[in-house]
C-alpha cells in the first residue's frame, strides 16, 4: 500500500512539474523581440518619438501603451529593438525636429515634421486607421518592422 501511495505521489509530482514547465514556457513564448528599422530621417536635429498602440481607440486618443523618445545622436544605424508580448500592435514614429514632443502643423493643417507607420507608407492627407498599419506577433522569431518617414 505504501508503495502504491509513493508511486501515486511521484506521478502527481511529475504532472505538477509538467504543468509548471508549461507555465514557464508560456511566459517565454510571450516575450518577443521586435526590430524597428526607420528610413528617411532628413536631419540630425531633434528627437525620434516612437509610439506603440494596441488598437484604434488608443491610436485615436493618442494613448500608446509604450512611448520611446530618442535623441537622434543616440539613434545610430536607424534601428531600435523592442520587447513586446504576443498580440496585435501598430507603431507610429514622429521626427520631432524642434524638440517640442508633438507634431507641428502648418496653417493648412499639414504636418511640418516627418511621420511614419509600421509596414505602411501613408499617402493620404488624413490620419490613417489603425488597421492600415497594424501587425501581429505570435511566434518566437524576430519581427522586423519597416517604417519610412514622410515629409509634406
Amino acid at each position: 500500500m505504501k508503495l502504491l501511495i509513493g508511486i501515486f505521489i511521484l506521478n502527481l509530482c511529475g504532472i505538477g512539474g509538467l504543468f509548471i514547465d508549461e507555465i514557464l514556457n508560456k511566459v517565454e513564448v510571450n516575450d518577443h523581440t521586435v526590430k524597428i528599422v526607420i528610413e528617411g530621417v532628413r536631419s540630425e536635429k531633434g528627437k525620434i518619438v516612437i509610439a506603440v498602440f494596441k488598437d484604434q481607440e488608443g491610436f485615436k486618443t493618442r494613448k500608446p501603451i509604450k512611448r520611446i523618445v530618442l535623441n537622434k545622436s543616440e539613434f545610430e544605424g536607424n534601428e531600435i529593438v523592442l520587447t513586446l508580448d504576443s498580440g496585435i500592435y501598430g507603431i507610429s514614429v514622429l521626427d520631432d525636429e524642434n524638440n517640442n514632443n508633438k507634431m507641428d502643423y502648418n496653417f493648412f493643417g499639414m504636418p511640418k515634421e516627418g511621420f511614419g507607420f509600421s509596414n505602411y507608407y501613408h499617402k493620404g492627407l488624413s490620419k490613417p486607421h489603425f488597421d492600415k498599419f497594424k501587425f501581429e506577433i505570435n511566434n518566437r522569431k524576430v519581427e522586423s518592422i519597416d517604417i519610412r518617414l514622410r515629409y509634406m
